[in-house]
C-alpha cells in the first residue's frame, strides 16, 4: 500500500506541474458517505457517481447524457443476440497492468455472480466471450434493446488485481462483508484512489497515465460526508469546501443571495416512493398479528389517499419536488406523460377503505427511512407519519444512515419503507423490471422489489418488454405495466426529485439529470 500511495502522490505532483498554477484540489461534500469502493458491491446512485472517477465502463454518457465510447472504441450488432465490442488499445489500470478482453470477460462474470448488486444492468446477458485481446462479444439470451444503456453501469476491473487480492466475487454488501475491494480501488479512470476512511474522508489523485481528455483542472478530489445541514453549508460559505451536492431546500434562497456561492438546479432522473411488504402473512414491524394489512389493496390505497404530496412539496421540499403518480421520471424512455398525475388526498375515503378492510381503528407500523441519502428524506417520512395518523395508522419512523439502511432493506428486513429510484439506463425497463417484476432471488427480476409485490399480468408484460425492439411497442408495454401497477397500488409514488447543487462561485461543473458530479469536467478558478 505504501508503494501504491507513493506512486499516486508522485503522479499528482507531476500533473500539478503539468497544469501549472491551474492545478486544484476539489473538496466536496454531501450528507452521507460512499457506501463501498467495490464497483459491483452496492448499486446506489451516489456510490456509482463517485466510482465513475476511479473505474470506467465500456460505454459511458457524455455531457448531454448520450452514450459515447469509453473503454470500447466501437460496437456493432453481429446478430440479434451478439454485440461485438472493439476495445480501446493502450489503456492501463492504475497499477500499470494493461486492460484487455480478459478483464472484460472477468468483469461480466463478477457482475453476474451471486453477491453482485448489479445484475439489473446485465439483464438478459448470458456471457462475454473473448475473440482476441481487443475484441469481445457480449452474448444475450434474446434481443437486448437496452443493452448499451445498461452497460454504462458495468465498471471494468482487473482480473489480475482481483485474483491477487482474493476479490474475484463482489463483497456481500447486504450482509456487511468487508473485502480488499470495498476499501481499495484499481480502475482505469481519471483519478486514483489514495486513501479511504469510511464516514470521514476519501481522497483520490489525478491519473497521470489517463487515456482520456480532462476538460477540468482538478488534480485531487477530497470527499467529506457532513451529516449536519448547518455544518455542511457553513463549510461551503467559509470556503472550507468547494461544493455541496445536496443543499437543504430551505437554504436555497439564502445561498442564491450570497455572491460567493453559485447554485445550479434541475430535475433529477429519480423518483421517491413508499414500498410495503405484500408477501409475509404477518408484518414483522406492526401490532397486527396473524395477518398482513398491506396484502389488501384497500389498505394500500388508503395509505396513498392519506398522503398529500403537494403539501410535502410546499412544506418539506420548499417547492423543490415534482409530485407524481408513477414510478419513473420524464427523462426516461417509455414515460407516459398523461399518467403522471399525483393522487389527490382524500382521508375520509381512506377511512372507509380501512374500515371495509377490517381496520376501522387503524394499526401500528414502522416506516424505515434513510436520513442521509435523499433530499429531506427523514423529514419526508416524519411528514408522512403525521398524515397517516389522521386515518389512525400510527407510524413509527425508523430513520438511519444509508450504510445501515441499504443492507437492512436489501435483506427484506422491513414492513414499510421509503426509497428513491434513479434510472441510469434512461429506459423504463430498468425501473419496471427491478421494482415491479415478481422477485426472483439472485437475479435481475425484482431485484429491488423489496415488498415483493406480484402481479402475473405485470410479469408477462415485462417479459415482452425485455426483448421488444420497436420503440412504440416498448412505450405501449411500459404504459400497460404502469396502469396495472397503479391500480394495484403496488407502491406509493411521492415525487420526482429536484437537485440543486451549491458551489463556490469560482467552481464550474456540468449539472446533469443523473445527479453525478463528473470531476474530470470540474474547473476551479
Amino acid at each position: 500500500m505504501k508503494s501504491a500511495t507513493f506512486r499516486a502522490a508522485a503522479a499528482a505532483v507531476a500533473l500539478a506541474c503539468a497544469f501549472g498554477v491551474s492545478a486544484k484540489t476539489f473538496r466536496f461534500s454531501s450528507q452521507g458517505d460512499i457506501t463501498t469502493i467495490d464497483p459491483h458491491g452496492n448499486n446506489e446512485g451516489f456510490t456509482n457517481a463517485y466510482l465513475d472517477n476511479i473505474y470506467e465502463p465500456l460505454v459511458t454518457r457524455g455531457k448531454d447524457l448520450k452514450v459515447e465510447p469509453a473503454l470500447a472504441l466501437s460496437w456493432k450488432l453481429e446478430n440479434p443476440t451478439t454485440m461485438r465490442f472493439k476495445l480501446r488499445p493502450n489503456v492501463k489500470f492504475h497499477d500499470g497492468t494493461p486492460f484487455n478482453a480478459d478483464d472484460v470477460v472477468f468483469t461480466f462474470q463478477r457482475a453476474l455472480s451471486d453477491t453482485s448488486n448489479y445484475k439489473p444492468y446485465l439483464a438478459g446477458v448470458k456471457e462475454a466471450k473473448k475473440i482476441d485481446d481487443l475484441t469481445v462479444d457480449v452474448i444475450t439470451e434474446g434481443p437486448a434493446p437496452v443493452l448499451i444503456g445498461q452497460l454504462t453501469e458495468i465498471r471494468m476491473m482487473s482480473k489480475a488485481w482481483c485474483t491477487k487480492h482474493n476479490v474475484t466475487k463482489p463483497q456481500d454488501y447486504k450482509n456487511k462483508e468487508e473485502t480488499f475491494a470495498s476499501r481499495n480501488g484499481n480502475g482505469t479512470g481519471p483519478f486514483i484512489l489514495r486513501s479511504r476512511e469510511p464516514d470521514v474522508k476519501t481522497v483520490a489523485v489525478l491519473n497521470s497515465n489517463y487515456w482520456g481528455k480532462m476538460d477540468g483542472n482538478v488534480t485531487e478530489i477530497v470527499y467529506q460526508p457532513i451529516k449536519s445541514d448547518a455544518t455542511r453549508l457553513a463549510a461551503l460559505i467559509s470556503g472550507e469546501i468547494d461544493f455541496v451536492l445536496d443543499p437543504p431546500p430551505q437554504d436555497i434562497p439564502r445561498l442564491k443571495q450570497d455572491a460567493k456561492i453559485k447554485v445550479l438546479e434541475g430535475n433529477e432522473n429519480r423518483t421517491i416512493f413508499l414500498g410495503m411488504d405484500q408477501f409475509r402473512d404477518e408484518l414483522q414491524y406492526s401490532n397486527v398479528k396473524g395477518k398482513n394489512p398491506f396484502k389488501d389493496q384497500r389498505v394500500r390505497k388508503a395509505v396513498q389517499l392519506s398522503i398529500d404530496v403537494q403539501a410535502i412539496k410546499t412544506q418539506v421540499m420548499r417547492g423543490l419536488s415534482v409530485p407524481t403518480g408513477i414510478m419513473f421520471a420524464p427523462q426516461v424512455d417509455g414515460y407516459p406523460k398523461d399518467l403522471d398525475k399525483p393522487v389527490a388526498p382524500n382521508r375520509e375515503e381512506a377511512k372507509k377503505l380501512l374500515a371495509a378492510a377490517g381496520y376501522a381503528q387503524g394499526f401500528e407500523v414502522t416506516l424505515d427511512c434513510p436520513n442521509n441519502r435523499y433530499v429531506a428524506d427523514e423529514k419526508i417520512c416524519v411528514a408522512i407519519a403525521g398524515m397517516l395518523a389522521q386515518v389512525n395508522i400510527k407510524v413509527k419512523v425508523n430513520a438511519m444512515p444509508r450504510a445501515t439502511y441499504f443492507p437492512k432493506i436489501q435483506n427484506l428486513d422491513t414492513s414499510f419503507y421509503m426509497l428513491g429510484w434513479g434510472v441510469p439506463t434512461f429506459d423504463s425497463q430498468y425501473a419496471l423490471q427491478s421494482l415491479m417484476r415478481t422477485r426472483v432471488e439472485k437475479s435481475a427480476d425484482g431485484d429491488y422489489n423489496l415488498g415483493r409485490y406480484s402481479n402475473a399480468k405485470v410479469d408477462a408484460a415485462i417479459e415482452k418488454l425485455k426483448t421488444e425492439v420497436d420503440g412504440k411497442k416498448r412505450a405501449e408495454l411500459a404504459r400497460e405495466i404502469t396502469v396495472l401497477h397503479r391500480d394495484d397500488v403496488g407502491h406509493v409514488p411521492l415525487h420526482h426529485q429536484v437537485i440543486p447543487w451549491a458551489m463556490r462561485s469560482n467552481v464550474s461543473a456540468v449539472h446533469r439529470a443523473d445527479n453525478r458530479v463528473v470531476v474530470k469536467w470540474v474547473s476551479i478558478q
